[in-house]
């Protein structure tokens, strides 16, 4: 099953759990995947948003919500920091599992040497190759930073 139908068919569950938090993020992720199909129509991809945009997309607006969260947090708005909380749950409940320290040390390693990366010049390269393999499976800020203590 696509991303696009699993996404759906949590909606009409929640649609009929009466959750009206979940259902709300549901449709936010639904919102967000018709932008990217209405995006690529431009540029003449009929097809729509592939499963490898919508995890994009997902790891997207995850990203967006906890720095939300830590920003309402900082300010002093417990109440909406919880609830950017409970849409980053949401959401992730969508994405991969996320890699263990050692997974991703093991893909750095694999990516690293199938580049044939010797400096720090080649970590465009390698951020390609992991972005392609692990997208929203792991956070390529932290993997950046062991990137280039590794080169």
């Amino acid at each position: 099953m696509s991303m696009r139908a699993t996404i759906t068919e949590a909606m009409k569950q929640a649609m009929k759990d009466r959750a009206a938090a979940r259902l709300s993020t549901l449709r936010l992720i639904n919102a967000a995947i018709k932008d990217m199909d209405i995006a690529l129509r431009g540029e003449g991809k009929d097809e729509g948003a592939s499963d490898a945009d919508v995890l994009k997309i997902l790891s997207k607006m995850v990203k967006q919500r906890q720095e939300s969260a830590r920003t309402y947090e900082e300010g002093g708005r417990l109440d909406l920091a919880e609830r950017e909380l409970a849409e980053i749950e949401t959401i992730e409940e969508f994405l991969p599992q996320k890699l263990s320290d050692d997974e991703v040390s093991a893909a750095l390693d694999a990516a690293i040497a199938e580049t044939g990366a010797t400096s720090i010049r080649d970590m465009g390269k390698i951020m390609g190759v992991l972005k392609a393999k692990y997208t929203g499976q792991m956070d390529f800020g932290q993997v950046g930073a062991l990137l280039k203590e590794r080169l």
